[in-house]
């Protein structure tokens, strides 16, 4: 990141640009800006923000932007590459040993029952029981009604009226 930061700071003195005026036109803070030129990381919250101010940097100063984004990259890569194989070994097994947190993507999502389609089947059930409830009902009656009505056509049947 060094290398990167003084050749960012040659090329701004080169075209006569002193750092007020590149935060100004850039409007980021000439403390960054320092930063930058002298490579430190450690001063931005991010890689990410860090990554944006030297692309914006490069193109401001009229360089080859892709150069300067590529060789940030390798940077980068030469930062985290150096975690060794042993120590990745040494942390995957103790996360298995441990319950580790895992994100909502990779949960194991366990199913909801959904009682509705079993709560409507029951009461159409219910439904079609009552139906043959009441019509068999219905039918007992107007057999009764109709023997009665048979037994009472031999009868006569006399009215008190006043």
């Amino acid at each position: 990141m060094k290398e990167i930061g003084e050749y960012l700071r040659d090329e701004r003195r080169k075209n006569g640009v002193s750092i007020n005026e590149a935060s100004e036109d850039l409007d980021i803070n000439p403390s960054l800006l320092e930063a930058v030129e002298e490579g430190n990381a450690k001063a931005f919250k991010d890689i990410f923000e860090l990554k944006n101010i030297v692309k914006n940097y490069a193109k401001y100063l009229g360089l080859d932007v892709s150069m300067i984004v590529d060789e940030f990259n390798d940077f980068i890569f030469e930062k985290t590459s150096k975690i060794s194989l042993d120590d990745i070994k040494k942390v995957k097994t103790e996360e298995e040993k441990t319950n580790r947190v895992s994100s909502p993507y990779t949960k194991i999502k366990h199913t909801r029952y959904d009682f509705a389609p079993i709560v409507l089947v029951v009461a159409v059930l219910l439904f079609i029981s009552l139906a043959v409830y009441l019509g068999l009902k219905v039918a007992t009656n107007k057999e009764k009604v109709t023997k009665e009505l048979s037994q009472m056509e031999g009868e006569v049947i006399y009215e008190c009226t006043k």
